[in-house]
């Protein structure tokens, strides 16, 4: 039997530095979330698989139990989940929609997820997005596809306070956009001695 590769974390080894933030920025990674590309012209196929009917509203997402799904186009979704490993979602959506046309893709190990929370999260997230991200304007359930610090994101609102935000990088750029996030927080820190 050949030996197999055990997945790291693009942020393995930065617990330490992303521990040091104050309680009003806190910084985490998700790592080794499944993600699915999913394409396929009649979403309900895929409704049973996720959980939860895929949005159809531009810039949204839906949630149920470990599944997330979020809206990347007229036709295409991304299907996460911290409970399934991406092979054994991608075969379950691929039996789903193939008989109508769709296309299920494993993208897992394409990106990480930074999870940021704290009073604060909306001003650091503010120093390098160009969105509107006031809590009236990006409310829970709101997704977008746009840069932070110049690299491509896909940001979540997990709450209507402008608190609770997911942020799915690219793994190549985890390390950067991490590192770029921990000196956007540090007059936060400063703030708290």
């Amino acid at each position: 039997m050949a030996d197999t590769l055990a997945p790291v974390s693009p942020l393995q080894g930065w617990e330490h530095k992303i521990s040091a933030l104050p309680e009003s920025v806190r910084l985490s990674e998700e790592p080794f979330v499944a993600m699915v590309d999913l394409r396929i012209d009649a979403p309900a196929a895929a409704a049973p698989v996720c959980g939860v009917d895929l949005p159809t509203v531009s810039s949204t997402f839906a949630r149920s139990g470990d599944t997330t799904v979020i809206w990347l186009g007229p036709n295409e979704w991304l299907v996460t989940d911290t409970f399934r490993t991406g092979r054994a979602l991608e075969a379950e959506l691929r039996a789903a929609v193939a008989p109508h046309g769709g296309a299920a893709v494993d993208v897992s190990a394409q990106r990480t997820t930074l999870r940021l929370r704290g009073a604060h999260a909306r001003d650091v997230l503010a120093k390098g997005c160009s969105l509107d991200l006031h809590p009236n304007v990006f409310t829970a359930g709101s997704a977008a596809q746009t840069t932070l610090a110049r690299a491509g994101i896909v940001l979540l609102a997990l709450d209507d306070t402008g608190t609770d935000h997911r942020i799915l990088v690219r793994s190549s750029f985890a390390r950067y956009l991490t590192d770029w996030l921990l000196d956007a927080a540090i007059e936060f820190s400063l703030d708290n001695r």
